[in-house]
């Protein structure tokens, strides 16, 4: 152990002649722990909450998605096997899609009409894992009895947020109304047929579970008047964050119509909004572990001038100036290494359990702090990534170096002839 080091230890395990400068010396090292201890958590809940969205977007549509872009696709199935064929795909299918308006008495409801093959689409999608209620054969082969005077209707899923708003229920008839009208000696008349709603399902995203209806692939084709063509083909891969690079061979080898596009690039804007929250959450939050590297610079201030006599005498024994700027270094980084430790403990040990923490919260306050009706969370996302922590606790020891360099500066050129004058 060096000598600095010893010395600045020492200073550090010292009675003070002041307890004020023993107040801030626990005051900067709390806030450094504070300030290490909110970002790591606030961090894991961020990084929580966007592994949960990536994890709603993949579950609900597919990775990557092929167009046409002069329209409908009517070669689809040659298409098919050739994507089918490329490597890192591991299935596909076709789909219709379309806005149309939902109505049912009163209510009216313009949502995204989706075609989809209902036995191949359970291999792309994860729409069967989020129905509620009924299931995707149904939209087929309707297992709900009929009134003895009602004809037989196709089958139509809804989300669970569009069932609300319109009030409706499975068993229910629904008018689903197509842009796409005749032409008539009156002008054009919206093409309009009777849908039978045998089933619900919830993707927990608001935004989905309030503007989808999905129908059966060749009931899409019929009401839209495509004939046998489809909207697109959605593809499944074995790894979602190297779709970029299948993208680009698909572009390659289909050419001009055809298209891909990525679950990235449909959702780069929350997903871009999300990163920027995080990284706005880590610049505000890292203000506290500054707040805390002035109360280290006070810190060393004071024991500066605590310490002018010491300081004479090691000089006057030969320490340099960069030795005695070396000690108030090594000093102030102790106390910002240990609120650092000890705000990665506490952070760890909160981000790990922040969901009995917050169930212990709402039992004992009687407050629900994160509805499940306005968030759609089941559960309170957290997840702790070790990149994030590294980063934080080198942010916190650096900031904490920097604020040392200044009052240690000061210490290695108090002229030791001055500071023996007045003792």
């Amino acid at each position: 152990m060096s000598y600095e080091l010893f010395i600045g230890l020492r200073y550090l395990k010292a009675k003070r002649k002041s307890t004020f400068i023993s107040i801030i010396t626990f005051i900067s090292t709390a806030g450094v722990a504070l300030g290490v201890m909110a970002l790591i958590i606030v961090l894991a809940v961020m990084t929580g909450f966007e592994e949960d969205l990536k994890e709603k977007i993949l579950g609900t549509n597919a990775h990557v998605v092929v167009l046409k872009s002069s329209g409908a696709m009517e070669d689809y199935a040659a298409v098919m096997a050739r994507l089918n064929g490329m490597t890192g795909v591991e299935a596909v299918t076709p789909f219709v899609y379309s806005q149309v308006m939902l109505s049912t008495g009163s209510n009216v409801s313009g949502v995204v009409l989706r075609g989809i093959d209902v036995e191949t689409d359970p291999r792309v999608t994860n729409l069967h894992r989020s129905l509620v209620e009924g299931k995707l054969g149904d939209l087929e082969r309707s297992p709900l009895p009929l009134a003895s005077q009602e004809a037989p209707r196709p089958g139509i899923i809804i989300g669970k947020e569009l069932a609300r708003s319109l009030n409706i229920y499975t068993g229910d008839t629904i008018n689903v109304i197509s842009p796409l009208g005749t032409i008539t000696p009156l002008g054009m008349v919206p093409k309009m047929k009777q849908f039978r709603v045998v089933g619900l399902f919830n993707t927990g995203m608001f935004e989905y579970d309030s503007t989808i209806a999905y129908v059966g692939l060749a009931e899409a084709q019929e009401f839209l008047s495509l004939g046998s063509a489809v909207t697109g083909i959605q593809l499944r891969v074995k790894d979602v964050y190297r779709t970029g690079e299948l993208v680009q061979q698909i572009n390659r080898e289909l050419g001009f119509p055809f298209y891909a596009r990525d679950w990235m690039q449909m959702n780069k804007n929350i997903l871009f909004a999300l990163k920027t929250e995080k990284m706005v959450m880590f610049i505000i939050l890292t203000l506290i572990v500054l707040v805390a590297a002035f109360g280290i610079a006070s810190t060393l201030f004071m024991v500066v001038l605590e310490k002018t006599k010491d300081i004479a005498i090691l000089k006057s024994m030969g320490a340099t100036g960069r030795s005695i700027m070396k000690i108030f270094v090594l000093e102030g980084l102790i106390i910002g290494i240990a609120g650092t430790v000890i705000g990665v403990i506490g952070g760890l040990l909160v981000a790990y359990n922040l969901q009995p923490i917050v169930d212990a919260v709402q039992k004992v306050t009687g407050f629900e702090l994160f509805s499940k009706d306005v968030y759609y969370l089941d559960h309170f996302p957290s997840q702790v990534v070790l990149a994030d922590v590294v980063l934080i606790s080198m942010t916190a020891v650096l900031i904490s170096l920097v604020a040392t360099l200044y009052p240690s500066w000061q210490a290695s050129k108090l002229p030791p002839a001055e500071a023996l004058r007045y003792e």
